[in-house]
């Protein structure tokens, strides 16, 4: 499998609209363990599921880079993301406004993150639980369907060594 990268640009953030669809850029931070790929899950802050580290785009930043800082912010990960996204996943976000709860559709584009550390101090740290997982094991805890089946595709060997 040869994949081809195409090089990003750092997004230039305009006032959202409740019509627009809303975008986040996941982290599928992975480790080589014992010869094995492992992937990194944390629980979310409010209903404590299984997913991956995922946030909102950056002005100035690429989407891979939005996803790196996610890896840091929410699971103490430290590593090299690449620019081309594994995939794609949507869920259903709910946040708290004045006039009650807002349900909006999300779209999570997943990009891979070699982690090189994890910290022990970080800026979400005692917020969520983290897990190292098989590809499979991981595909299996996690609610989204698409998710899943990225998690289960996951090869770390078939991507391009990191930077």
């Amino acid at each position: 499998m040869t994949l081809h990268f195409a090089k990003q640009r750092p997004i230039s953030l305009r006032r959202a609209r409740k019509t627009d669809l809303r975008v986040q850029f996941g982290a599928l931070v992975y480790r080589l363990h014992k010869g094995k790929t492992k992937v990194l899950l944390i629980t979310t802050r409010r209903s404590q599921s299984w997913s991956i580290p995922k946030g909102w785009p950056m002005h100035g930043k690429t989407p891979a880079d939005c996803a790196r800082r996610e890896a840091w912010e929410e699971a103490g990960a430290k590593g090299e993301a690449l620019d081309q996204p594994l995939g794609f996943f949507s869920y259903v976000k709910t946040i708290k406004t004045r006039r009650g709860p807002l349900s909006m559709p999300v779209m999570v584009s997943v990009y891979p993150v070699a982690m090189q550390t994890m910290a022990k101090s970080f800026p979400e740290a005692g917020q969520r639980r983290l897990k190292w997982l098989s590809p499979k094991k991981a595909a299996a805890k996690v609610r989204e369907p698409e998710l899943a089946r990225i998690l289960r595709k996951f090869d770390a060997g078939a991507l391009p060594a990191p930077r």
